[in-house]
């Protein structure tokens, strides 16, 4: 699909989509919950869907109507067979991450593959870490497709928490739901922690008992069982958001509902970041009101919120200076090779890149020049090209743009929404 997006100010009101991030950890929660879980604010994204189908075939049963998920599961498997004994991941990074050792805790041979991107996005983890499990797995060069066979075994380990949080959530979902005694993982560079205090936030309200010591140690202890009915409410996704919020404020003006300023979204900094370049930027209970302003360049540190990335370029762009963004390190194992990507795609739009050792610099404050680019079948690059083209001097063409599909497939008819001039074209 190419869309073509024409210069064109933005106002109005939007309420923020549903976040990918605490909808698949509640798909995994009510997969582990014995008894009936109601999922309100049930996103529908590409890596929603993806998770859903891994619950059908780990056992759970869902119905969906209006935006509430009921999930019905007997809980952990007790070495009953899945549904099905192939995993279809999508092109989730975080549902394999998630989900696999999960997975795991069953005593029969399953088989987890995916398509697109993820098939290239290493797994080499769960080579090094499952055999100490009990788990024995046959991956292809320490990616998908990976053949597992438990059943998991909770026991005291070292981990490295450098390449991605999402290792460490699986773990920690599998290591509470089967856990017998106080279990202990102890993590070495973490990354992303406020994704893990998500996980752990959404674990609570399922009764898990885990807590940790800095975030270098984790204290997983029995599950509590809960017989009722557990209600859960996916949050709004500050990761999409960002992109509306920067939208805003190279752009016109915008009102965010739907987020909380409280969440642990690592994303939500966006926030920080757009009052420091000089956005007009207002929060009150229920929504975030900000507006075009001159903005200035700007210094972040993206390490522990690398999906931040996209929008921040998109912004930097518009910052007369020269914008730094710290954590380049975090951007290879995504849907692309996401730092020589935005290099490649913003540099086609007449705006300097330059990337050295873990330090993104973007040159900004001149006219964004108007390009025909490709999403890289990468959600964000798509979104940040968009949000890019909403200022730029001439109009922006987008391949590929389905790929918002991926995280928010409401993304262009949003914009619309807003006053944003955008054409489908003809592929």
């Amino acid at each position: 699909m190419k869309i073509k997006i024409i210069p064109s100010a933005v106002n109005g009101e939007l309420h923020a989509p549903a976040s990918k991030s605490s909808m698949q950890r509640a798909c995994a929660a009510s997969l582990l919950h014995t008894g009936v879980t109601l999922i309100s604010n049930a996103g529908r994204s590409n890596d929603d869907k993806a998770a859903l189908n891994i619950i059908k075939s780990l056992g759970a049963k869902y119905e969906v109507a209006g935006d509430i998920l009921t999930v019905t599961s007997k809980g952990i498997f007790n070495n009953e067979l899945p549904a099905s004994q192939t995993i279809h991941c999508g092109e989730s990074g975080l549902a394999t991450r998630m989900f696999a050792p999960i997975a795991a805790l069953s005593s029969s041979e399953m088989m987890l593959t995916g398509e697109g991107s993820l098939m290239n996005r290493s797994m080499q983890f769960f080579d090094e870490i499952f055999p100490a499990l009990g788990v024995s797995i046959q991956s292809f060069n320490g990616m998908l497709p990976m053949l597992i066979k438990g059943p998991l075994t909770p026991v005291n380990i070292s981990i490295d928490g450098s390449a991605s949080s999402q290792y460490l959530t699986g773990l920690l979902f599998a290591f509470g739901a089967a856990c017998k005694e106080e279990t202990v993982i102890t993590v070495n560079g973490l990354k992303s922690k406020p994704y893990i205090d998500l996980s752990l936030d959404v674990m609570r309200q399922f009764g898990y008992d885990i807590t940790h010591d800095q975030h270098r140690e984790f204290f997983i202890r029995p599950k509590k069982k809960i017989e009722t009915t557990i209600s859960y409410t996916v949050e709004g996704d500050w990761s999409s958001a960002s992109f509306l919020l920067v939208a805003g404020a190279i752009a016109g003006g915008i009102n965010i509902t739907g987020l909380s300023i409280v969440s642990s979204q690592a994303d939500k900094t966006i926030i920080r970041v757009l009052k420091e370049c000089g956005a007009i930027v207002n929060i009150s209970e229920n929504r975030i009101e900000i507006e075009k302003a001159v903005l200035n360049a700007f210094h972040f540190d993206a390490m522990d919120c690398p999906d931040l990335f996209p929008p921040l370029v998109a912004l930097a762009a518009y910052c007369g200076g020269v914008s730094i963004i710290n954590g380049v390190s975090r951007l290879a194992n995504k849907e692309s090779d996401r730092a020589k990507t935005l290099r490649e795609v913003f540099g086609k739009m007449g705006v300097k890149i330059i990337i050295e050792n873990d330090e993104m610099s973007v040159y900004g404050g001149e006219l964004v020049h108007g390009a025909i680019i490709s999403s890289h079948h990468d959600h964000r690059i798509a979104m940040a090209a968009a949000v890019a083209g909403l200022a730029a001097k001439e109009e922006m063409t987008i391949e590929d743009a389905e790929a918002v599909n991926k995280s928010y497939p409401g993304f262009f008819e949003d914009l619309k929404k807003i006053g944003a001039s955008i054409q489908l074209m003809e592929a």
